[in-house]
């Protein structure tokens, strides 16, 4: 009896898997060990893939580092939206309070204050790091501002400006608590600092 073979992956899907081996590889050695002490030879190893895959998909060590802290980005962003839809406030300004708070818990994790908080800002320059932030942050803050003046929830204002400010309001508290000596105290008076800043917007 003939066994089919196996089809034969095509070049995008052999890349797509190189990519994400070395992205899966260098975001457990970045959390772990900082971009500083972590070699371009680690990654490959620990990836299962040659040197030359690595400068295949990327220009260099920081050039990798940026496709981590994009895919962490994203992954906040998603793990946010999930996690307001599950709760169900009662208006998008609880919402919006949840949705702080939620994002101060997820910067909380080791791994995401060294990757995103810590080393993104230095080997990226702040610049970048902000825009990256921005990318991902900033359109859903606007639209849940949008929603919250459409709901009468808040009073008519610029949307965009507005967004900007407690985004960056958000990064910095996040920011606060991972250079805090108790960050739980640190997240605890972050949380009704927030709370405020975004009551503030609803007068």
């Amino acid at each position: 009896m003939e066994v089919n073979p196996r089809p034969r992956r095509t070049q995008a899907e052999r890349t797509a898997a190189t990519r994400a081996k070395l992205l899966g590889a260098s975001r457990k050695l970045f959390a772990v060990n900082g971009f500083a002490d972590v070699s371009t030879q680690e990654i490959v190893a620990t990836a299962g893939v040659t040197r030359g895959a690595l400068y295949h998909q990327f220009a260099d060590k920081a050039e990798l580092f940026a496709a981590v802290y994009e895919e962490v980005e994203a992954e906040l962003v998603t793990q946010i939206a999930t996690r307001i839809a599950e709760a169900e406030p009662a208006d998008h300004l609880a919402a919006m309070r949840t949705g702080a708070r939620l994002f101060l818990d997820l910067c909380s994790a080791p791994d995401v204050q060294r990757i995103v908080l810590i080393d993104a800002p230095a080997v990226l320059g702040w610049q970048r790091w902000r825009e990256v932030g921005m990318q991902y942050g900033l359109g859903v803050v606007e639209a849940m501002l949008a929603q919250a003046v459409a709901d009468g929830v808040i009073p008519e204002q610029p949307l965009r400006p507005t967004a900007h400010v407690l985004l960056g309001a958000l990064d910095e508290a996040a920011l606060f608590i991972a250079r805090a000596p108790d960050q739980a105290a640190a997240k605890s008076d972050m949380y009704a600092v927030c709370d405020r800043l975004i009551d503030g917007i609803a007068r």
